[in-house]
């Protein structure tokens, strides 16, 4: 939830440098968002042993998997538009999606430890 509005932020800070080609940046950091999405969705998986978290896995993780929160929020403030929304909806969602995963994480614990024979 802090990317967007950090990516927002440097975008307004950078609107003078920049304002000549700006909504063309927009369009090109959207449209790269957009590919690695449909790269990430599309690439084969390769099954490995999940090797276990550590903090610093988990801090890394949580940067790489917020850096197009960042772009967007930038692509935001290159086009103009509030931050305010998206802050809300984003983090009402992710808020909800956590605690459902935490909530299903803990009741199939059991089963799931079971079956991948941890």
């Amino acid at each position: 939830m802090l990317m967007p509005p950090l990516g927002w932020i440097a975008g307004e800070n950078m609107l003078n440098l920049i304002a000549g080609f700006d909504h063309r940046m927009a369009f090109a950091l959207l449209l790269l968002i957009g590919c690695k999405m449909i790269y990430e969705a599309t690439k084969p998986e390769h099954f490995e042993r999940v090797k276990p978290l550590t903090i610093h896995m988990l801090l890394a993780l949580s940067i790489a998997t917020s850096i197009d929160a960042l772009a967007v929020g930038l692509s935001f403030a290159l086009l103009n538009i509030s931050i305010a929304p998206p802050i809300i909806i984003i983090g009402t969602i992710t808020f909800t999606l956590s605690l459902v995963g935490a909530f299903l994480g803990d009741k199939l614990q059991p089963s799931a430890r079971a079956k991948s024979k941890f």
